[in-house]
């Protein structure tokens, strides 16, 4: 086994965790209640690899024969937002969760970040990005200052029109507020949200970047990186891990793209991981409770995971799964704490096997550890041996 392609359905759950209720997802069930809603989903792909035969998915179409394993994970960490949930498939866990702000960031940080900018800035409130410039947005143009806002995610958010703040000065802010916010402060991410148009008809760019926080512990990426692997990110997975264990990535603006890259990437010659995500699931759908639109982004990635399955490589092993949810169909805009599915496919692999509910997401990392022979458990437990077809998936080394 040469290679791993990891893809993570950008909030893609499955079901709620068993504390979901300390997080106020109780009931949250990302694809179960959209299928519920809307009375059925196309995704055959998903489902030839077994989607509707893992625990708890009894939503979705059982085909016939199953061409992959299965299982679903949950989440160890503390939290439910995109950072934790990337870092723990990485094989970081964190048992103290990124802090949050919901009455808005306190004195001593804003003071700083207007001292820093050199500029008074607008909001500092828990808001619906989309909604926050339809609030604030004439106001911002009118005055200049920067929009900044949290959720009910670990972040810290700077909304600007791209002719009032152009988006290499606005990256510049959220430079300057990440080196502010660390230590207790230290939130996830730190996200550049720049907007163009006029009021009332607003519109987010594709030109969004996320500054987090370097992972605290050794991930798979570190340890492939140091062996001397390919560790290639596609979407924003550069940006969750703050650039390290990497040694080339693609920045994409959708969903289509960030598959057109995969499958680039899938046909060229190289050797380690690649690991992409696709954000629009959450940004564009759920977190604006858009079920149509999910449905239908679920749908259209579906035909492309085909397109990837086609153009492996014989040593090759494809890994899909998420890395939290955000049910469309509650009240709630916000992230939402799930079980998330694991699909696996390959050449090597065997087909119809379940490998059960997984305690960590982490046990991905150890999975691409023992693969890849490079040592380190991450305080998980890998699947390598229920998913191989032939004794050894292990590289020649």
């Amino acid at each position: 086994m040469n290679r791993v392609i990891l893809i993570v359905l950008d909030s893609v759950g499955i079901g709620e965790l068993p504390d979901a209720a300390r997080y106020g997802d109780e009931g949250s069930n990302t694809v179960g209640n959209i299928v519920k809603q809307l009375g059925g989903i196309n995704i055959p792909n998903l489902c030839s690899l077994g989607m509707g035969k893992i625990e708890g998915v009894d939503y979705l179409p059982v085909p016939p024969v199953i061409d992959g394993c299965y299982g679903r994970m949950a989440e160890l960490s503390k939290g439910k937002d995109t950072t934790t949930g990337h870092w723990e498939i990485a094989g970081v866990q964190l048992m103290q969760q990124f802090p949050t702000y919901p009455q808005g960031f306190p004195p001593d940080v804003i003071d700083a970040f207007r001292q820093k900018i050199g500029t008074d800035i607008l909001g500092n409130y828990p808001a619906s990005g989309t909604e926050i410039i339809k609030e604030l947005g004439a106001k911002h143009m009118e005055t200049g200052y920067p929009i900044v806002y949290t959720s009910a995610d670990s972040v810290f958010q700077i909304a600007a029109h791209e002719q009032i703040i152009p988006v290499d000065r606005l990256y510049e802010m959220c430079k300057i507020a990440r080196e502010i916010l660390q230590g207790p402060h230290g939130v996830g991410r730190v996200i550049a949200r720049p907007f163009v148009g006029e009021p009332g008809n607003f519109v987010r760019t594709k030109n969004r970047r996320d500054f987090s926080l370097e992972p605290t512990g050794v991930t798979v990426l570190d340890m492939l990186k140091d062996a001397g692997y390919d560790v290639i990110a596609v979407g924003k997975i550069e940006d969750i891990f703050a650039g390290r264990g990497i040694t080339y990535s693609v920045h994409t603006s959708n969903n289509m793209e960030g598959m057109d890259e995969t499958i680039r990437l899938i046909k060229e010659e190289n050797r380690g991981l690649i690991f992409t995500n696709l954000v629009d699931f959450d940004m564009i759908y759920g977190h604006r409770n858009d079920v149509k639109g999910y449905k239908e982004a679920l749908e259209q990635v579906d035909g492309r995971i085909g397109e990837a399955m086609a153009a492996m490589k014989e040593d090759d092993l494809l890994i899909i799964t998420a890395d939290h949810g955000c049910d469309p169909t509650t009240k709630s805009t916000d992230h939402s704490r799930e079980y998330v599915p694991v699909l696996l496919y390959g050449q090597r692999i065997k087909k119809d096997v379940n490998i059960g509910t997984r305690a960590t997401f982490s046990d991905i990392a150890a999975t691409i550890s023992e693969i890849f022979n490079i040592g380190h458990s991450f305080n998980a437990q890998s699947f390598m041996n229920q998913i191989l077809m032939d004794g050894n998936l292990q590289v020649e080394l």
